[in-house]
């Protein structure tokens, strides 16, 4: 067994028990930061699509879905994966997350405009419905996802520095 096997599956501080129980703390904030997110996203594709089969111009419609989907997130991180932080006003919370997910939506709406309108004009494919769902659904909110995730984690609801 060479020396990297070893480190890899011995148990205890060295192993990947202890690399787990470093990053334990992480792992279930993401694990709580990723099903709110399932919630949200689910709400936002159910409202995006929609408003998009409703004749809501595309743009438009992302608008409004993440918007909403945004607020139901903020809900579930503020009261759930970021419940054992220090609160602080509400007011600066709230408008910090609402300021990032802005700068998200802004992220999500150039992955869609870059394919519908963008790609679409060389390809007629990627301005269809399927197409749009793609752009601001998958490649979208994969980006989003990891500005939000970095922003509301060290800056929205950062932990404040213990006493010593």
């Amino acid at each position: 067994m060479t020396e990297l096997q070893s480190v890899a599956t011995e148990p205890g501080p060295g192993g990947l028990r202890g690399l787990f129980a470093r990053f334990e703390h992480l792992v279930r904030e993401l694990g709580k930061f990723g099903t709110v997110g399932i919630v949200a996203f689910v709400v936002d594709v159910a409202i995006f699509n929609v408003l998009l089969f409703s004749g809501t111009p595309t743009l438009v419609a992302k608008t409004i879905s993440t918007v909403v989907a945004a607020t139901v997130a903020f809900i579930g991180n503020r009261f759930w994966t970021w419940r054992d932080r220090e609160r602080t006003n509400l007011r600066r919370e709230y408008s910090l997350y609402f300021l990032f997910n802005l700068v998200g939506l802004i992220i999500g709406l150039a992955c869609l405009w870059a394919s519908h309108y963008g790609l679409g004009s060389i390809w007629p494919f990627f301005q269809g419905k399927l197409a749009d769902n793609i752009a601001a659904n998958v490649v979208g909110m994969a980006f989003g996802t990891l500005f939000r995730f970095w922003s509301y984690r060290n800056i929205v609801f950062r932990k404040t520095a213990e006493p010593a």
